[in-house]
C-alpha cells in the first residue's frame, strides 16, 4: 500500500493478529513439542492404572495403586507401581511367606528401570528395560504412547490388538 493509500484500521488489526497468531502459532507450538522431553523429567505419582480390553475397563492394580515414575535429564528411567493393598506377611520376614502372599505380592507389583528416549514426532517413549519385576523383559524395548497436560501424566502401555493399560499420574510437589 504505497502512495498515500491508507489501510482501514479494522483491516491493520486482523493483518497484525493474524501474523502474530501464524508466526507465534508456529513457535508455540515447537515449543510445546520440543517440551515433551523436557517435561516429562521429574517424579510422578501413580493415581490410577485401568486396563480396557474390549470396551471393558478394569483396576488393574485395584482401586487404590501407588508408586513412582521417575525419570532423569541423562535418559534414565526407574518406575515402580502396585496395589495399594498388598497383604502383609504373616511371619513379618520378606523370605518366609506363604505361596499366596509371595503369590499376591508378584502378581500386585510391576517395577522396570532402565533408559528411555522421547520420539517428539508421536508423542511416545520408548524405554530400553534393564531390569524389573518381570524378568522376560530384560533387554528389550518397549514404546508407550505418553501425554502431558499441566501436572498430569497419561502412559498408554498396547496390550496387543485387544487393549490397553492406561496410567495416570501427577506430577510429585
Amino acid at each position: 500500500l504505497t502512495g498515500g493509500t491508507t489501510m482501514n484500521p479494522f483491516i491493520k488489526l486482523t493483518l497484525a493478529v493474524s501474523f502474530c497468531f501464524v508466526i507465534g502459532g508456529g513457535v508455540a507450538s515447537q515449543a510445546a513439542a520440543a517440551a515433551l522431553e523436557q517435561q516429562i523429567v521429574g517424579t510422578w505419582v501413580v493415581v490410577s492404572s485401568t486396563n480396557e480390553r474390549e470396551g471393558k475397563k478394569t483396576e488393574a492394580l485395584g482401586p487404590d495403586p501407588i508408586g513412582y515414575y521417575m525419570f532423569d535429564q541423562a535418559g534414565h528411567y526407574s518406575l515402580q507401581s502396585m496395589r495399594g493393598d498388598l497383604p502383609k506377611f504373616a511371619s513379618n520376614k520378606k523370605n518366609t511367606g506363604t505361596d499366596a502372599e509371595n503369590r499376591a505380592v508378584v502378581q500386585g507389583i510391576n517395577t522396570i528401570f532402565g533408559t528411555y528416549t522421547i520420539n517428539e514426532k508421536d508423542s511416545s517413549v520408548t524405554v530400553h528395560i534393564i531390569g524389573g519385576s518381570f524378568p522376560n523383559w530384560a533387554g528389550a524395548d518397549q514404546k508407550r504412547t505418553i501425554a502431558i497436560i499441566g501436572d498430569t501424566l497419561t502412559w498408554t502401555v498396547p496390550m496387543g490388538p485387544a487393549g490397553t493399560t492406561v496410567i495416570t499420574l501427577k506430577r510429585a510437589k
